[in-house]
């Protein structure tokens, strides 16, 4: 019987692939890695305008500090990066925005590091500030009817051009209060959500993520009445041409500017006799999830509505379900306050 043949010889296994060297951080601008880092987040994490452009800002203020030292963000190490964060504190930046610059460049140097441009990531071992986590500001539901209300009298009152402007900024308060929407997402809708059998609008949030909100009737009544002032208008200018946004503007984007709404309703805070510095879109925003769960909303669907991913965010509201709770157990324990 024959003994299969052996052989002394290992068998030949495939050799490795050679690794790529790292290329040159020196080859590219720091615009230059800017722009690559936000292609990135654009193209697969969905960032949108508004993020892309804060990004733009934070790393545009990181490039600064390190070209006064004569580095760049290809060059820079740890220790460059804890004088900025250092640099920043010096300059009175809020924990908040510190943390949120340290997020960007975190963001950015891993991205280097996987698309090899880098061998090694200096901000991996950066510690954030300690953030305590504050109480949204909210208004009362006696000051948003305060608003409201003077938003309907102006409508009323109003003659001409001066008619239109007040009749949007009275739909914009209507819907952001009705709905919670971030104003991003406010400014932005198409005026197919002004559909008159409309009982809930389609809005498109972070992420690219869409959600279903209801409106209620003063939001729907809004609507329809700043729809036949822009009817109006439409008519005296003939030959303007149909906007597919609801609140449309000249501007490049084509809608109507977060920043301009938020100084318009600034201003209808001070005409309404409160204070101008306490009322923005995002307190509006706030106000909705707070009242909602104050009169017994459950927290996931608050979260659902606030178009928030993860309920975390959610829970910056608890402080008003406890109230709630505690107020429930004074009034109707057999025990409680007053029995």
């Amino acid at each position: 019987m024959r003994r299969p043949r052996t052989t002394s010889k290992a068998a030949a296994l495939p050799e490795p692939e050679p690794q790529a060297a790292p290329l040159r951080p020196a080859s590219y601008s720091d615009a230059g890695l800017t722009e690559l880092f936000l292609d990135m987040i654009a193209a697969e994490q969905g960032a949108s305008a508004n993020t892309l452009d804060a990004y733009r800002r934070d790393l545009a203020d990181l490039s600064h500090f390190l070209s006064r030292r004569r580095l760049s963000i290809g060059s820079a190490d740890t220790a460059a990066l804890r004088a900025y964060l250092a640099d920043l504190d010096n300059r009175g930046f809020a924990t908040s925005s510190v943390a949120r610059r340290l997020s960007a460049l975190r963001h950015l140097f891993r991205f280097m590091l996987s698309e090899r441009i880098r061998a090694d990531d200096p901000a991996a071992i950066l510690a954030g500030p300690k953030r305590g986590r504050s109480l949204p500001k909210v208004l009362s539901i006696a000051d948003v009817d305060r608003l409201l209300a003077c938003a309907r009298q102006e409508t009323d009152a109003a003659e001409g051009p001066a008619r239109l402007r007040a009749a949007r900024l009275n739909c914009l308060l209507e819907v952001l209060y009705a709905t919670g929407l971030r104003v991003s997402e406010l400014v932005s809708l198409p005026l197919s959500a002004a559909r008159r059998d409309a009982r809930m609008i389609v809005v498109r949030g972070k992420g690219d993520k869409e959600r279903l909100v209801p409106l209620n009737a003063g939001a729907k009544q809004a609507m329809a009445r700043y729809l036949e002032e822009v009817a109006a208008a439409t008519k005296q200018t003939k030959g303007a041409p149909a906007s597919k946004w609801l609140f449309p503007s000249f501007g490049e984007s084509g809608h109507l500017t977060r920043q301009h709404f938020a100084r318009d309703l600034k201003d209808l805070a001070a005409r309404a006799g409160l204070s101008p510095r306490l009322v923005s879109p995002h307190v509006l925003r706030h106000a909705f999830a707070s009242h909602l769960l104050h009169n017994g909303a459950d927290l996931r669907i608050v979260q659902t509505l606030l178009g928030h991913s993860d309920i975390s965010t959610t829970q910056i509201y608890t402080h008003v379900v406890e109230e709630r709770l505690k107020s429930l157990v004074r009034d109707l324990h057999p025990l409680g306050e007053g029995r």
